[in-house]
């Protein structure tokens, strides 16, 4: 099992030796998940109102992309920005004008305001793709009420549950290292083996 550190110029070991008891019980409890196969998968809770390429292709690559940044040794619910990027790079890959984004997202329970913060999306025309909330439970920043399931369709039907800041939004910056020197190249592998697009 492949580990990756949050942080540069340290090893997953010496990174896990800084944490204190807390956060190496949430550490021991992500771990067991990846050696047993249960870790969640977008697509599993995924809304799909996509009209691009098929509801498979769309699963697949969202659950490929998650697989990949999951290997953060904390997992992936503080790797939007990674995930947005990785999955913007395999659409452009399959020929679609795809855009990561980063702006503020906030959450809601019913009409109530519960938790904002920032976060990355890929935008495709007129679709959203909301790919990595469903691990959003795990990141201790992030209210135990914020039950978030991925989205992929149009920015028009939006679940009620999230509203973007449209308007305040930036053009994700591409920089991440482990994204374009460990996942791009492994992703890129996996959609010539495995997305055909017709």
């Amino acid at each position: 099992m492949r580990e990756i550190a949050p942080v540069v110029n340290l090893s997953v070991d010496e990174y896990v030796a800084s944490l204190s008891p807390l956060p190496r019980q949430v550490l021991a409890k992500i771990r067991k998940q990846k050696v047993d196969n249960k870790r969640p998968y977008p697509s599993t809770t995924l809304i799909d109102q996509s009209t691009l390429l098929t509801a498979d292709i769309r699963a697949d690559i969202l659950d490929q992309v998650a697989t990949l940044v999951d290997e953060n040794v904390f997992g992936r619910s503080e790797m939007c920005k990674q995930f947005a990027d990785l999955l913007k790079r395999a659409l452009v890959y399959l020929k679609f004008q795809a855009r990561a984004e980063i702006g503020t997202v906030v959450y809601y329970s019913g009409d109530i305001e519960i938790f904002r913060w920032e976060h990355a999306w890929v935008r495709i025309g007129r679709e959203v793709i909301d790919g990595n909330v469903d691990s959003l439970f795990e990141n201790p920043a992030v209210p135990k009420s914020v039950n978030i399931t991925p989205y992929w369709g149009p920015i028009n039907s939006l679940p009620k549950d999230r509203k973007f800041c449209w308007s305040k939004a930036k053009v994700l910056p591409a920089g991440d290292e482990d994204v374009s020197k460990i996942w791009w190249p492994e992703l890129q592998k996996w959609l010539d083996q495995n997305v055909v697009v017709r």
